[in-house]
């Protein structure tokens, strides 16, 4: 828009007018019946930025009906009130934290050694030594102090590890945020970016209220971290003589016994990984989706679907414990999340379309699909580069240890997935259709990165490469499939990158694990073993896993979305999804320079910018 001189760019701006003008026109006549409020502020000129216009009847301001909210903020405020309500018996019924250690009598400190003159050391080779030792006796530890500062060390390295990977897990954030903002179109960037942007929050706060207790209260020792033992409550229930764990009770608000340095590393790593999960149907529910709808989902994810599903894998319940109970493999294995975090991500966002529908224009009369594109293919790319980097936290990190030196195994599978699965999707869609589609390349990579978070422990880098080549022509088909048998709009792909090839990883450890790693995974001795290497009986217990993850994720879901759109409405009105939902929901433009002032008498076109007026529907009250 900075080329040309002035008298170009104000023909390119009423140009611009102009056709804004006629795509609106056909929706004005609704709009104007809409129309709640007329504010006249005189010479005086207020635009719609967040503040409602105060009239002042000195100027003669008429005001002819109050502004209708239609955000539900009191339902929302009332659930959230009653969650805290609901979990604060169980944080004042836990055992408070243990009483600092007395400090043992102090004892005459040993007369400091003398420091020996200061040498450079460019190598390195003579920094650090005895004296680094923490000992009563400076220089002089004993074996006791000598294997007390290893075993810290050790568990300080694995600490370390797992923030610093977390960290990475967190930055993929603003990999999604691009690729679901590139891949939709300019009028709704504001909403989408915003969606991926607070899903971190909400998310982040619903997981520490009570869905990190839910997932995680009843893991029992880490031992990667010094044995922390005290997530120790999970509620069981007894059937054929066996416990089936359900759900922890344990470390809601961190508080209690939980306020423990291991215990606050596993939060942060794991909340990553959830909030990878709740990111997701953002992708496919883009364009129409309500945004106060999507905050109340944010909690329900982080609070309730996810962690108890979780839990059944990660925390110690049911299905992690399939080998142990029946001799099923090492029970469900899901080393990194293709199920945990991509399926329950990809399997909301297939409840979550269904319910909402497909966006305006999508379909014909004939049921035929139409292209929606994305406005900026450079964006979605760059999003993919950032999730492929954070991948390296998502997969390796999981071994929460940086001894483990599978990460390196780890971190090469996982590379070589994502470009098995970015060449094949290439070589499907150019064979297919004749051209080789960038948005399906980034998805193939996505979803190659996908399939292996499951396998990438247990597999070699053969069939790591194997493993994302089919996820590369898979994703392909489902992302057809979904669209034109099933009939579901998703805007970015996210059900099949996500929903389908999460399914794919954890079948494939099933079949192609080579029982190089893993023992003792879930309490079973022995290494981890496919089909293909003689563990049939764990290709049994990830089919087990996979099928329970569609069923409950799917029906809690889909019902949670539906008495909601009943309730409150999910759908913003058709007025507000064709005119864009970036200043009817957020206020603002995502790109003012293009589209006009952030205001709503420019975006609703009811008078020119130099109108001294504002009006508002309650639909836009919001």
């Amino acid at each position: 828009m900075g080329i040309g001189g002035g008298a170009g760019s104000a023909k390119f701006l009423s140009t611009l007018n102009a056709l804004r003008g006629t795509r609106l026109a056909a929706a004005r006549g609704a709009r104007d019946s809409e129309v709640a409020q007329v504010v006249t502020l005189g010479a005086e000129r207020y635009f719609f930025m967040g503040r409602r216009a105060r009239a002042r009847p000195e100027e003669g301001t008429i005001v002819t009906e109050s502004i209708k909210r239609t955000m539900p903020w009191r339902i929302l405020a009332a659930l959230v009130v009653a969650c805290l309500l609901a979990v604060g018996g169980w944080v004042f019924a836990q055992d408070k934290p243990a009483a600092p250690a007395a400090p043992a009598a102090s004892a005459p400190a040993p007369a400091a050694a003398p420091a020996p003159p200061s040498k450079p050391d460019p190598a390195g080779t003579a920094t650090g030594g005895i004296a680094d030792v923490t000992a009563k006796e400076a220089g002089k530890p004993t074996l006791t102090e000598i294997a007390d500062f290893a075993g810290h060390n050790r568990v300080s390295i694995n600490l370390m590890w797992t923030l610093l990977t977390g960290f990475l897990v967190m930055f993929m954030q603003a990999g999604f945020a691009l690729v679901e903002t590139g891949f939709t179109r300019a009028k709704n960037v504001a909403h989408t970016m915003m969606m991926n942007f607070m899903i971190y929050a909400i998310g982040m706060t619903g997981y520490w209220i009570m869905g990190f207790a839910l997932q995680m209260g009843g893991l029992g020792p880490i031992s990667t971290m010094g044995g922390t033992g005290v997530l120790d409550s999970e509620f069981t229930i007894s059937l054929f003589g066996k416990d089936f764990g359900l759900f922890g009770m344990k470390g809601f608000f961190l508080s209690g016994s939980t306020y423990d340095v291991a215990v606050f590393a596993l939060f942060l790593f794991q909340m990553v990984f959830m909030d990878t999960a709740a990111t997701i149907p953002t992708g496919a529910m883009a364009e129409r989706w309500k945004f106060s709808s999507f905050v109340v989902f944010g909690f329900f994810l982080s609070m309730f679907t996810y962690p108890i599903f979780a839990n059944w894998v990660w925390g110690g319940g049911w299905l992690s414990q399939l080998g142990k109970n029946f001799g099923l493999g090492h029970g469900h294995v899901d080393f990194a999340g293709s199920s945990v975090v991509h399926m329950v991500g990809g399997v909301t966002a297939l409840a979550g379309a269904m319910v909402l529908g497909p966006r305006i224009g999508k379909y014909n009369k004939d049921g035929s699909a139409n292209p929606i594109p994305g406005h900026n293919i450079p964006m979605g790319v760059l999003g993919c580069f950032i999730l492929a980097f954070g991948w390296f936290g998502f997969n390796p990190g999981s071994t929460l240890a940086g001894g483990d030196l599978r990460i390196s195994v780890i971190a090469v599978n996982t590379m070589l997935a994502s470009a098995s699965g970015a060449i094949f999707s290439m070589f499907y869609m150019w064979w297919k259709y004749g051209k080789p589609d960038p948005s399906m390349m980034v998805n193939g990579m996505l979803a190659g990165l996908v399939a292996i978070t499951a396998p990438c422990g247990f597999v070699s880098s053969f069939w790591a490469f194997f493993i994302g080549a089919v996820s590369g022509v898979l994703v392909c088909w489902a992302a057809v499939f979904i669209e034109t048998v099933m009939r579901i709009d998703d805007p970015v792909g996210a059900i099949a990158v996500h929903g389908v090839n999460g399914a794919w990883g954890v079948l494939s450890l099933g079949l192609f694990s080579d029982g190089t790693y893993g023992d003792g995974f879930n309490g079973v001795e022995g290494t981890v073993r496919g089909l293909f290497y003689g563990g049939a009986s764990q290709f049994v217990a990830q089919i087990i896993g996979t099928t329970t993850c569609f069923v409950f994720i799917f029906s809690a879901s889909w019902a949670f979305f539906k008495v909601y759109d009943l309730v409150f409405g999910m759908r913003v009105s058709p007025e507000v999804e064709l005119e864009g939902l970036d200043v009817p929901e957020m206020g603002v433009h995502g790109y003012p320079e293009v589209q006009g002032p952030a205001t709503l008498v420019h975006a609703m076109g009811l008078s020119t910018p130099k109108a001294p007026a504002m009006a508002m529907s309650s639909e836009r009250g919001r």
